[in-house]
């Protein structure tokens, strides 16, 4: 007879359980050191055959499916928890750097790969909310003067992204003390045109507030 846990689950369906966590840990950390890692690597990372692997995924593509919607929806969750109705451009902004920060992982590896496969629907659907968000506060900053307008406000968001990108990829490769996300989100603000001290003393006002709700 078959037996069960507490939970009336199966061996079996435990083990499953258990493969299907560890090949999507393993994704993640493959797909951050390398785009293009295959299933073969991500499997072997995983300590799985290549069976089990299509027995949970039936593709590669499948795979980052999977990884791109859970990846959207702690950036969304992330992006909604920071947003507050009576913000600044600047600190919307800086408010939209620290909760990407937050999930930098997810962040980067879901613009790593929309680079490198440009014409999947996917990735493009996960991110818009956040590039439409970012370009929305660049449009009002600019027309208040807080941001820069020498650039069109969806260029430059374009190009805060990938400054977004190399910032994460060097704390990922090189960690520096930035685990909270304040020099990133300084960074951001003077390369959208705030001078440098003003972006710092935005970014600590936001930090310290987020943290005082926080705590209450």
């Amino acid at each position: 007879m078959q037996t069960t846990d507490a939970l009336g689950r199966t061996p079996q369906r435990r083990n499953a359980q258990s493969n299907r966590r560890r090949i999507l840990a393993a994704a993640r950390q493959s797909l951050r050191e390398d785009p293009d890692a295959s299933v073969d690597v991500i499997a072997e990372a995983a300590g799985v055959a290549r069976r089990t692997f299509y027995g949970h995924f039936p593709s590669r593509h499948a795979l980052i499916a999977d990884l791109t919607s859970e990846a959207g929806v702690e950036l969304r969750q992330a992006f909604a928890a920071a947003r507050t109705p009576v913000a600044g451009p600047a600190e919307a902004l800086t408010r939209m750097v620290l909760a990407a920060w937050a999930v930098g992982d997810q962040y980067r590896m879901l613009i790593a790969l929309g680079r490198r496969h440009p014409g999947e629907d996917a990735f493009r659907a996960t991110l818009a909310p956040a590039r439409e968000e970012a370009v929305a506060n660049l449009r009002r900053g600019q027309r208040e003067g807080v941001f820069a307008d020498h650039l069109p406000a969806p260029v430059l968001a374009q190009a805060l992204e990938a400054l977004m990108l190399a910032l994460a990829e060097e704390s990922a490769a090189c960690p520096w003390a930035d685990a909270t996300g304040e020099a990133a989100a300084t960074t951001f603000l003077v390369a959208a045109g705030v001078a440098p001290r003003a972006a710092a003393l935005q970014v600590q006002d936001v930090v310290r507030r987020i943290r005082a709700a926080g705590a209450g």
